[in-house]
């Protein structure tokens, strides 16, 4: 096989573990192909005879360019008090349903926790906790100890698993209210929306989550749930996560986060649900995946 013919199939071989790195580490699906194609311009510049491990290569490459360009992001963030912080400084959405598959097949809570560490605490948790790259290996990429690596993925799983306020207790049937909430407003189930909210449950929506002719309080399960049907097209872009600790949902097309949800509890019922829209009060919830 001529020399160009095999790095042309070795990098396809490697191609989807490579847009799979990229996508998690950037959370964009056109960032994410950039990276990529700066990979192959490298690898095609190379000697690839004097490489031993080619997906290994290949991936400490991506990995490099995707840190430079969240560097760059972070940079650009900090100058321009324009850009909001709960939504990444991602290139526009150029094919919206590839992306949306590849954020639900990551799972858009994962990416929106994602978005709010650091480059450096990203990369590790990428690489060694959904990858699988040893720290050696990622240590060398960041140009750090490997015990300071260790240390930034350590970080980055607290910040990505939480921990519940709660007690441990009533972790598990909040979660399921929660889960059994969402599941209904998919499917546009008004029984079974009102089956775990309380019947005195209330509505209460930000300035900045109000839709024209909208109301800032809803009261009553019944009258909530009736209204909220017609979201059942969009709920599909709604996850749960953990807002503050406490089971919650958020609202995340392709991983952008547009509301956060958070709930409060009876014994055994919802009691109440706050919209979050504003993008200030957006970065100050401590959000994390729920498992």
């Amino acid at each position: 096989m001529p020399a160009q013919e095999w790095v042309t199939e070795q990098f396809e071989q490697n191609r989807g573990r490579l847009r799979g790195v990229a996508f998690r580490m950037l959370g964009s699906l056109s960032e994410a192909d950039d990276a990529v194609q700066e990979a192959w311009l490298r690898l095609s510049r190379s000697d690839a005879d004097r490489i031993e491990n080619m997906g290994g290569w290949l991936t400490t490459v991506v990995s490099r360019v995707c840190l430079d360009m969240l560097r760059s992001r972070k940079l650009r963030r900090e100058e321009s008090i324009e850009v909001q912080p709960s939504a990444p400084a991602a290139a526009a959405v150029s094919d919206p349903e590839r992306e949306a598959v590849m954020a639900d097949s990551v799972g858009v809570a994962l990416l929106v926790v994602l978005d709010r560490l650091g480059p450096a605490e990203r990369l590790a948790f990428v690489l060694h906790d959904l990858f699988g790259v040893a720290f050696d290996e990622i240590a060398g990429i960041l140009g750090r100890t490997e015990m300071a690596t260790r240390q930034l993925a350590s970080r980055a799983r607290r910040r990505v698993q939480g921990a519940p306020a709660e007690a441990s207790g009533d972790t598990g049937q909040r979660r399921d209210l929660v889960r059994r909430l969402l599941t209904a407003l998919r499917a546009g189930d008004v029984p079974g929306m009102v089956a775990v909210l309380d019947p005195d449950f209330v509505l209460r929506v930000d300035e900045a989550s109000m839709q024209p002719g909208g109301q800032r309080e809803v009261h009553g399960a019944e009258v909530w749930a009736r209204q909220a049907v017609v979201f059942a097209r969009g709920a599909r872009f709604v996850e749960t996560v953990l807002v503050d600790g406490v089971p919650g949902m958020l609202l995340a097309p392709h991983g952008r986060l547009m509301r956060a949800l958070r709930f409060t509890f009876t014994e055994d019922r919802i009691a109440a649900m706050e919209v979050i829209g504003d993008p200030a009060h957006l970065r100050e919830l401590e959000l994390a995946v729920m498992e």
